[in-house]
């Protein structure tokens, strides 16, 4: 009887174990993945930003414009936030000459702290995301988000209090569709996307957040034509 006993409770324990949500490292649950019934608890954090160079241990964040959206590419809202950096005197010729950095200019139109640009990005989030599990979808995701993650912790906030583990990358998408391209100036045009500005001081986060998003609703399109008796979403 005792035997039996304990094989039963030790069935009812695997069972839980292979059933129940497994816990993140930091102690969160780890949401479902989408699937039709749970794609209204997810969105997109569309996400680009400028920097004053390659190295987040050493460069840092000058801008970023985030747009969310739902996962058909619907936006919920979005922000831009233009940030001074603490040394910014550490600005790479090759990131001036793409985003025109200039202390003057960049007091003269609204830039603030790096912790002031945190908070309102944190702000942002909890007033927009509306719940859902915000995945972090960009052109160049690596980048980005070693760059965002680097500006939050530095200011005690961290990425995955906002963002889903797993990230998202558009020229991944494209690839999936045939589109062998890594360059927006070259891929977008392939979806009927015109680039991105390059006029250096015109070239910001923002932009770059509604070109992806532009063509992300190209991708969707194109997913949708190519697999016509698919339930509507």
């Amino acid at each position: 009887m005792l035997r039996t006993a304990l094989f039963a409770l030790a069935v009812f324990a695997l069972s839980a174990c292979a059933t129940a949500p497994r816990p993140a490292p930091d102690g969160q649950t780890r949401p479902p993945f989408p699937t039709t019934e749970t794609r209204a608890a997810f969105g997109l954090a569309h996400v680009d930003v400028e920097t004053t160079g390659l190295d987040p241990d050493y460069h840092e964040m000058i801008d970023a414009g985030l747009i969310y959206t739902d996962l058909d590419g619907r936006e919920l809202g979005r922000i831009y936030v233009r940030i001074l950096p603490t040394h910014p005197e550490r600005i790479s010729e090759g990131a001036r000459a793409v985003n025109g950095f200039d202390v003057a200019y960049w007091t003269s139109h609204g830039a603030v702290s790096e912790a002031e640009a945190v908070r309102q990005i944190l702000d942002f989030h909890r007033r927009v995301s509306g719940g859902r599990t915000m995945i972090f979808t960009a052109f160049n995701a690596q980048f980005d988000t070693r760059f965002m993650t680097a500006l939050l912790a530095e200011h005690g906030a961290a990425f995955r209090e906002l963002f889903h583990y797993h990230v998202l990358d558009i020229p991944s998408m494209a690839w999936g569709q045939g589109i062998e391209d890594l360059t927006g100036r070259t891929l977008g045009p392939r979806y009927g996307v015109a680039p991105e500005t390059s006029v250096p001081q015109e070239h910001i986060g923002m932009t770059g957040a509604e070109f992806n998003v532009a063509v992300y609703l190209e991708i969707v399109a194109r997913r949708a034509a190519a697999t016509p008796d698919a339930q509507p979403r």
